[in-house]
């Protein structure tokens, strides 16, 4: 029985060992292969390039080919056609007859106003904005992934630190059980320490389901639906981490409006909205077209045979049209009118992302700066309740200080501990951010 326990526990180590640790760099990676809205996104760029590409095809003429077969009857058709053969004269009415028709047929619009050529390039900016679109859709795939990222960071290493406070507590429950033994304590101080220790034990599993909800939810963000078990490498976080240098909120920006594709996009519908008011316009203006034309026709009540009527019923002509608009119904200036709100409405949406973009960055500068700026003040005061309470847990060993001022100097411990993890692990997320803002490729 031992020895199956022993293969048991060899084997959920080998398994546990053998797991994949997703870093952030594979996390980010697998979501740009895998994402469903990515994919989507690219399938509406495809979508885009077919349009660009009917468009330039719309620039060159038209060719088609065209035949009709049809059979007549006529019942009360009385007179036919006579011939003579070996003296005998011999009548045919034909009742039934076949007609076919063939033709080959090209027009070729010349000149509409530049509204062809135009559509080409509304098109080619069209394919340029989804490719912007499935930029946006990855940045902010990615800045979700790093934020609960991090979060799992932080939450993975709060609960070290709730056991090394559980380990604490542990300890003075223990004391205080001697000391009530000695009767150097009450049953009531040691209740107290049982709470606490209680207390930071509820701690820990509160912690863990956190830890685990933050996982949950990466894993459906990576549209992992398999039913193998997925946790994250943690990598060695410094504190000269988090003491790094913040760029400047004017750096970041300036480089972010050149980078961000939403930007980008906001500025291709400008240029959209000056092509579609082109086109729009263009339905004021002539339009110039060439038609040309080859056909026949075949009958089964001639005399002729099928070779003869095709060449002698065979046409070919050519023509040049003009159409000049007049009145249409006030189409052309309600289009111009609305093209012309569009571009407004695309120049106040740039203006309006931008604000936006600079508001976001604003957000994250701030919160690198205030964050690092605790993380400094926390460094001290961890060192400092830390001593503290090494004094504390002495003198309450001695018997010169009270089961509360060592509760309280514990609490106070674990307090500035948590200020720490917490205030270090958003100083890296909101630098690695501001980064990813100016363009470079977040790690931690």
């Amino acid at each position: 029985m031992r020895k199956v326990i022993m293969i048991l526990a060899v084997m959920m180590s080998i398994n546990a060992s053998a797991q994949k640790l997703w870093t952030l760099e594979d996390c980010l990676t697998y979501a740009i292969e895998n994402n469903i809205t990515l994919k989507q996104a690219q399938l509406k760029r495809q979508s885009a390039t077919e349009d660009r590409k009917q468009s330039q095809a719309a620039l060159l003429p038209t060719l088609s080919a065209s035949t009709n077969q049809s059979v007549g009857y006529r019942p009360w058709q009385d007179s036919g056609t006579t011939t003579v053969t070996n003296g005998t004269v011999n009548t045919k009415v034909d009742k039934a007859y076949y007609n076919g028709s063939y033709g080959l047929n090209a027009s070729w619009t010349v000149w509409n106003g530049g509204q062809n050529t135009n559509q080409v390039r509304l098109n080619r900016l069209s394919e340029e904005q989804a490719d912007l679109s499935i930029s946006e859709t990855a940045n902010s795939i990615q800045e979700k992934i790093a934020q609960l990222y991090v979060q799992i960071l932080y939450m993975t290493e709060a609960i070290d630190v709730h056991r090394q406070s559980l380990t604490t507590s542990k300890k003075n429950e223990e004391r205080g059980q001697q000391m009530v033994g000695v009767g150097k304590m009450s049953k009531a101080d040691l209740a107290q320490l049982t709470a606490q220790r209680a207390s930071d034990e509820y701690s820990i599993v509160e912690a863990e389901s956190q830890l685990a909800n933050y996982k949950l939810q990466l894993k459906q963000l990576l549209e992992i639906t398999d039913g193998e078990s997925f946790d994250v490498a943690v990598p060695e976080t410094t504190d000269e981490q988090a003491l790094a240098d913040i760029p400047s909120m004017t750096e970041v920006y300036e480089s972010a409006l050149v980078a961000r594709p939403e930007i980008q996009n906001a500025k291709l519908n400008i240029e959209s909205g000056d092509l579609q008011l082109k086109i729009a316009k263009a339905g004021w203006l002539p339009t110039l077209s060439v038609t040309g034309g080859l056909g026949t026709s075949t009958n089964s009540l001639s005399s002729n045979g099928w070779g003869n009527q095709i060449k002698t019923n065979f046409d070919a002509s050519a023509g040049l049209g003009v159409s000049i608009p007049i009145v249409d119904g006030r189409k052309t200036k309600t289009a111009v009118n609305k093209a012309q709100i569009a571009r407004e409405q695309a120049q106040l949406d740039l203006i309006d992302k931008q604000k936006n973009l600079y508001s976001t960055i604003e957000g994250y500068w701030l919160d690198a700066l205030t964050n690092q700026q605790k993380f400094r003040s926390a460094l001290t005061t961890v060192e400092s309740e830390q001593t503290s309470y090494d004094l504390l847990s002495e003198q309450f060993q001695l018997g010169l200080k009270n089961i509360v001022e060592l509760m309280t100097g514990k609490d106070k411990l674990l307090t500035a501990q948590q200020n720490k993890l917490q205030s270090k692990y958003m100083t890296i997320l909101s630098q690695q951010l501001l980064k990813f803002y100016q363009g470079e490729t977040m790690k931690i």
